[in-house]
C-alpha cells in the first residue's frame, strides 16, 4: 500500500501546484482581473475563503467522500492562485521559475529523507508547530519595526521550519497509511494538502530571499 499512496500524494500535490500557478498567471495577465481581485471587498473575501477552505479540508477530511475531498482541494488551489498572482506582479518571471526549481530540489531532498529515514521524526512535530507560532509572532512584531535584516532572518527560519515539516509530513503520511487511518483517496488528498502548504511556504520565503524584482 505504501508504494501506491506516495505517488498519489505527490500526484495530487503537483496538480494543486499547477492549478495555483496557472490561476495566478492568468489573473496577472489580465489587468481587468487584477483590478477585480485586488479591489478591497473582493480581496478580503478571497482571503477569508482561502482560510475557510484550508480549515474545512483539515477538519473534515476524515468525513468527506473522496470526490468531495478532491473538489475541495482543487477549489482551495484555485482560490490560493488568485492571491498568488501577486508574485507575478512583484517578481521577474525568470526569477520565479528559477526559485521554483530551487524549491523543488530542496523540497525533494527533505521529502526523500523523510521517506527513507529510519529515525522517528514524530518528536519534532510539536517543536515545529511552536517554531512556526513564534515566527508568526515575530512577523507581527516586525510590522511595527519594519527591520529588513529581521525580515531576512524570519524568511531563513521559515524555510528551515518548512523543510523540517516536509520530512515530518512524509513520514507521518507513511505511518497513517500503515495504520489505515484514512481511506486511501482521502489520505492522498490530506497528504497532498500538507505537502502543498510546505512547498508553497518554502517557495514564497525563497522568493523573499533571492527573488529579483519585476522592475529589474
Amino acid at each position: 500500500m505504501e508504494s501506491k499512496i506516495i505517488p498519489k500524494v505527490f500526484g495530487w500535490m503537483f496538480i494543486g501546484l499547477i492549478v495555483t500557478f496557472l490561476t495566478g498567471y492568468v489573473v496577472y495577465s489580465s489587468p481587468q482581473m487584477i483590478a477585480t481581485v485586488f479591489s478591497s471587498g473582493w480581496f478580503i473575501g478571497i482571503i477569508i475563503a482561502e482560510l475557510a477552505l484550508v480549515i474545512f479540508l483539515s477538519a473534515r477530511i476524515t468525513k468527506m467522500s473522496p470526490t468531495t475531498a478532491k473538489i475541495a482541494f482543487l477549489l482551495y488551489s484555485f482560490v490560493s492562485g488568485l492571491t498568488f498572482s501577486t508574485i507575478f506582479i512583484t517578481y521577474n518571471l525568470m526569477s520565479i521559475m528559477f526559485i521554483f526549481l530551487i524549491t523543488a530540489a530542496l523540497f525533494g531532498m527533505f521529502a526523500a529523507y523523510g521517506y527513507i529515514t529510519k529515525k522517528d521524526l514524530s518528536g519534532i512535530g510539536s517543536f515545529l508547530i511552536m517554531a512556526i507560532l513564534g515566527t508568526f509572532l515575530c512577523i507581527l512584531l516586525n510590522l511595527f519595526f519594519q527591520n529588513e535584516t529581521f525580515d531576512l532572518i524570519i524568511s531563513i527560519v521559515t524555510v528551515l521550519i518548512f523543510v523540517g515539516f516536509t520530512a515530518y509530513d512524509i513520514q507521518r503520511i507513511k505511518k497513517m497509511n500503515e495504520l489505515a487511518a484514512l481511506p486511501e483517496d482521502n489520505l492522498a488528498i490530506y497528504g497532498a494538502l500538507e505537502l502543498y502548504l510546505d512547498f508553497i511556504n518554502i517557495f514564497i520565503e525563497l522568493l523573499n530571499l533571492f527573488g529579483r524584482s519585476s522592475d529589474n
